[in-house]
């Protein structure tokens, strides 16, 4: 190990949100308990991270490496062809970097450069944020020092050394706002039933479809709700609403084409309607939101459904497949929900015992533990 005033670490994943916002906790907290501590996060050029990364603190460096492509034959030899590159370019990066502990949050960037890492003797560190492991990381927990899971189900489908279900790391935003902040945010009533549907950034086609039906059903309706719609179909969708929805004396609606501050949305609901991606559901969770969740029907090995269908079966939220979501159906689960107070204070509850508030304070501890 290199002397306390050079400590390094290496994390890498990415491609999307879900890889790579832990990832940053994950750097953050450890900076924050090792201010000293050298960080280097290993991306591609296409993912995520190349944007994000160099707004931030941290530095990046790149490997040309590329996701399994499951509907082409032709494209999934491809990345498979880039595997050894991607390998030797992560060994490269480490053995000049010369890390104490490389950290992988998921996704294809992980596995070569965790792999890498093993192979050379460093500690590694992954975490897995579904409910039904990646590919990567099923390939690399046996090798791995610690593995550290969002959901119990998947300790299951691995075979490891170390495993502790640690949760995902959430924002501190997202704990400490209050209901109150929330709804002053986008001046809604305490007293009104309050439902915030989303998709994620890019937006959920089929939920933004549904929720056009939806809002119009609440035009003689005391409710209020706030619709984050993505950022590509805004405009057609806002020219889609009837104007009836504007003008009506009891239906309150907030149309937005991104929330950044997802904290007060998360603050003001009474329930949520939404993808069931790791990052939300962990959100959702720690402050209580009972949700009825639409996973996104093309995530890698159906991992959203299973990520559902985990808290559907604790009681925390409903399920409806994307196949049959409409108007229609939307509607009737939300009505069921809405009255029954009760029923929702329980799915609350539910939720909430769901929350691992402590997960980021835990992973740091693990890591850090790593560099002695």
């Amino acid at each position: 190990m290199s002397e306390v005033s050079e400590l390094k670490m290496v994390i890498a994943g990415g491609g999307t949100g879900g890889h790579l916002y832990p990832a940053l906790a994950i750097a953050r907290g450890v900076k924050a308990k090792v201010p000293s501590i050298n960080v280097l996060f290993i991306g591609t050029k296409k993912g995520l991270e190349s944007r994000i990364i160099p707004q931030t603190e941290f530095r990046l460096q790149t490997i040309d490496i590329e996701g399994l492509n499951r509907n082409s034959m032709l494209k999934a030899v491809r990345s498979l062809l880039k595997v050894p590159q991607g390998f030797w370019q992560a060994w490269t990066i480490l053995r000049d970097f010369a890390p104490d502990v490389v950290v992988g949050t998921g996704g294809y960037v992980s596995y070569p450069v965790v792999m890498a890492a093993n192979l050379m003797g460093i500690k590694t560190v992954i975490h897995e944020q579904n409910a039904f492991p990646g590919l990567a990381n099923r390939l690399l927990a046996k090798r791995a020092d610690w593995v550290l899971l969002s959901f119990e189900e998947a300790r299951k489908y691995l075979q490891a050394r170390r495993v502790v279900v640690t949760g995902l790391p959430v924002r501190s935003e997202i704990m400490e706002t209050t209901k109150k902040q929330g709804l002053e945010q986008f001046g809604f009533s305490p007293s009104v039933f309050t439902l915030v549907a989303f998709g994620g950034s890019l937006g959920a086609a089929s939920i933004n479809s549904a929720m056009l039906q939806v809002v119009e059903r609440y035009i003689m309706e005391k409710v209020q709700i706030l619709w984050i719609t993505g950022e590509n179909g805004y405009q057609n969708i806002k020219d889609n609403i009837a104007p009836a929805v504007w003008e009506s004396a009891t239906l309150r609606l907030r149309l937005l084409p991104y929330l950044q501050q997802m904290e007060y949305a998360l603050a003001a609901a009474d329930l949520a309607v939404c993808r069931a991606g790791a990052a939300t559901l962990s959100e959702l969770a720690v402050v209580g939101l009972p949700a009825i969740l639409v996973p996104y029907p093309y995530s890698a090995e159906n991992h959203q459904e299973k990520n559902a269908r985990s808290l559907a079966a604790r009681g925390a939220a409903e399920v409806i497949i994307d196949e049959f979501l409409d108007g229609d159906v939307l509607f009737k689960k939300i009505e069921e929900l809405r009255n029954n107070p009760v029923r929702l204070k329980e799915m609350s509850a539910k939720m909430k015992a769901q929350g691992k508030p402590e997960a980021l304070a835990q992973i740091v501890d693990i890591v850090v533990s790593c560099l002695h």
